[in-house]
């Protein structure tokens, strides 16, 4: 008796089931970097378009077979190269699930069980960051276009104060914004200004302090020079450091200039969640939009991100998508569609909901303070080591370092891109680098779920020793 498609289905399933599972066992002990060089992957996935269809069973394990040497261990709890998450199990299978489901949530007339599940989720996210209870939320992929739908919001928003309609007239002959930023602001801000029209050469930076926040005295003075409609751009958890501009003072002028406070936050704003750290972001609520990733320090899977508006008309003007064909739903029913950029769109709420479920309130709190715990643990012990330097005041969960500082610029540049690069060849840990200050720095982020002190104590020892190993085979003590 042949098979059927009920069987096939099944077979494929399970077969990415097992390896997905054989994969996420071997994370803590699998090399933590990079295995494979692209031209390899390229040659491995290399071949002609197949004539006629192959059989799924077979493609999934082709698919395992060719993959896996090239994926770094992004998920592995000893990876902090870049700011990124675990992939809670939780949020793993719900995404498994979302997929299997395959439903497009454009709109909850039409998906009512993943656009209730994302309202719910958002009413959970506001409570945890502490927020307006009636800010909008729209689920997207990303920090980067939260950062976008933030700062549309805020376009429209400040625009509409003088007297022009941007979501229906465009930018042609609009009063000019002023836009303020601190000068350590993250590329994506910089990106988000560039698809709404704004550009990035425009704004007007302000002078940050040796943490990479704003000074307040000088965003108080832009933001009081400043004239007609203005956005304000502040950060929580700045890309290399973790600092926090100062929100107390910048809410304060802005709200006397009528300007916008739009705050990146992709993962800095996690810090509300737990009351170790909660002050670090003290006077975030009175800003009108805010933008985090999912992805980071909520640990749900790639991609999911969330934008939140204090002003949830200015967010619907902005975004809305609406044509004749789309079911009409009632005014005052939150709809998907008219908080994200994107009409085909994945159903993360399930995930996001899941994830918070899994987690609570106590684990994403006691999950942030571990983190930023661990993090200041390994700055010090590691500072402790000659030679190797830490470059930031450890208030969150980020470390900058760098090695044999006492040499000079140049020769220390050269010492720190040498460890980086015998840490990575080691694979115990993964960090990587980044200019800071005109000088290369050690970047790490501590924001793996299942990052343990048994994992920080791992870390030290590959970054002791390889600082160690470098100084060795460069003639050093």
């Amino acid at each position: 008796m042949g098979h059927s498609a009920d069987d096939e289905i099944a077979d494929v399933l399970a077969r990415a089931s097992a390896h997905a599972l054989k994969y996420r066992e071997s994370l803590p002990t699998r090399h933590q970097g990079r295995t494979a060089t692209y031209e390899a992957m390229l040659d491995a996935f290399r071949g002609d378009l197949p004539e006629v269809g192959q059989p799924g069973p077979e493609i999934i394990d082709d698919l395992a077979r060719r993959a896996e040497p090239g994926l770094i261990t992004m998920a592995g709890p000893r990876f902090y190269g870049w700011v990124i998450g675990g992939s809670h199990p939780v949020g793993i299978a719900a995404d498994w699930m979302v997929s299997a489901w395959g439903q497009n949530n454009g709109n909850h007339l039409m998906v009512p069980a993943a656009s209730a599940a994302e309202e719910v989720a958002a009413g959970w996210l506001l409570d945890l960051a502490d927020l307006p209870r009636d800010a909008s939320v729209g689920f997207v992929t990303g920090a980067t276009v939260a950062n976008f739908v933030g700062l549309s919001s805020g376009r429209g928003a400040v625009l509409r104060k003088a007297g022009w309609d941007a979501e229906a007239d465009g930018l042609f002959g609009a009063p000019p914004i002023t836009v303020i930023v601190g000068e350590d602001a993250h590329t994506t801000v910089f990106s988000a200004l560039r698809f709404i029209g704004l550009g990035h050469n425009r704004v007007q930076r302000v002078r940050t302090d040796s943490n990479g926040a704003m000074i307040a005295s000088e965003a108080v003075r832009m933001i009081n020079a400043a004239s007609g409609p203005t956005i304000v751009i502040a950060q929580a958890g700045q890309l290399n450091t973790g600092a926090f501009d100062p929100f107390p003072e910048i809410t304060a002028a802005a709200k006397d200039k009528g300007a916008w406070v739009h705050v990146d936050g992709a993962f800095g704003l996690w810090a509300r969640a737990c009351p170790d750290t909660a002050h670090l972001a003290a006077g975030i609520e009175n800003c009108d939009s805010w933008a985090t990733d999912g992805h980071k320090w909520l640990q749900t899977p790639y991609d999911c991100g969330f934008a939140i508006v204090r002003d949830a008309d200015a967010h619907r003007r902005a975004m809305t998508t609406a044509a004749s064909y789309l079911p009409e739903e009632a005014r005052d029913e939150r709809d998907p569609s008219h908080l994200a950029p994107e009409l085909s769109r994945r159903a993360r709420g399930f995930v996001t909901w899941a994830v918070l479920r899994a987690l609570g309130r106590s684990g994403v709190a006691e999950m942030v303070g571990r983190h930023c715990q661990l993090a200041k643990s390994i700055a010090e012990r590691i500072a402790a080591e000659p030679g190797i330097t830490v470059a930031n005041d450890v208030v969150l969960n980020q470390v900058i370092c760098r090695f044999g500082d006492d040499r000079g610029l140049e020769a220390a540049d050269a010492l720190t891109e040498a460890t980086i690069q015998r840490i990575q060849k080691d694979g115990r840990c993964f960090a990587g680098g980044a200019r800071w200050r005109g000088a290369w720095m050690m970047r790490m982020s501590v924001i793996n779920y299942a990052t343990s002190e048994a994992d920080a104590d791992e870390t030290v020892a590959a970054i002791t020793d390889a600082w160690r190993a470098v100084q060795s085979s460069q003639g050093g003590v």
